[in-house]
């Protein structure tokens, strides 16, 4: 089974368990607070188990396919591809001009593997339950498209995501929308639409338990990984 099929089973295991085990109340949308109703197992268990798989649940979300189709096309188009150990080097180089770039933005980078993920929350990003892009933003996603159009060999998936509070239609066109404003404003400094895959993953991905106001904040979030194209 492939590497990112076997993550994506598993994060949405993780899902399951954690929304099996509690009750979701209030209807004020994703950003709302709702009252939450702790059933089965313990908020400690449920925080344990969603930190202990944190890595599973973050990264990439359209999968093998999607991303070696988009590979093959770009590799058609002229884009040249990187092959055995310039592929870590190019991501070395480009992880770091990130970590520089991003120093005191409230944005993280996460290295996985051959991928890197910049986790943007929704905080520093949008305004309460909105998707439209926060302009005191602009120039943190400036430096990322700068750097993206230099290391111009990379697919960007932006993907967004939601805490569990609102219904999952609501939370669904929410991380869609939000995803779609952080890639439109990229591609809109000049970067080739063919690179990037926009997705919307609701709450079925968090990276922290929905129990608490801390936890729904960090699940709140788009987050922007780059995955080398390969010759």
């Amino acid at each position: 089974m492939k590497k990112h099929i076997r993550t994506a089973l598993m994060a949405a295991a993780v899902t399951a368990m954690v929304a099996g085990c509690a009750t979701t109340g209030g209807g004020y949308g994703n950003d709302g607070y709702g009252q939450q109703q702790g059933s089965g197992m313990s908020k400690t268990q449920k925080g344990a188990l969603i930190g202990a798989l944190a890595g599973v649940a973050a990264g990439l979300l359209s999968g093998d396919d999607a991303t070696e189709r988009r590979q093959r096309a770009l590799v058609g188009a002229g884009i040249g591809g990187l092959a055995g150990g310039a592929i870590g080097n190019y991501q070395d180089r480009q992880e770091r001009a990130l970590r520089e770039q991003m120093q005191g933005t409230g944005v993280d980078v996460v290295r996985q593997g051959d991928n890197i993920t910049l986790n943007m929350p929704s905080n520093i990003t949008f305004d309460f339950d909105k998707f439209d892009l926060k302009p005191a933003f602009y120039p943190v996603l400036d430096d990322v498209a700068r750097t993206l159009s230099q290391y111009d060999q990379t697919i960007v998936e932006v993907a967004g995501h939601t805490d569990s509070v609102g219904s999952a239609s609501y939370n669904q066109q929410l991380s869609e929308r939000r995803a779609a404003s952080v890639g439109n404003y990229l591609m809109s400094k000049g970067l080739m639409r063919d690179r990037f895959i926009l997705i919307g993953a609701g709450a079925t991905r968090p990276v922290a338990s929905n129990d608490t106001d801390a936890g729904r904040a960090q699940n709140r979030r788009v987050e922007i990984t780059l995955v080398p194209i390969r010759s």
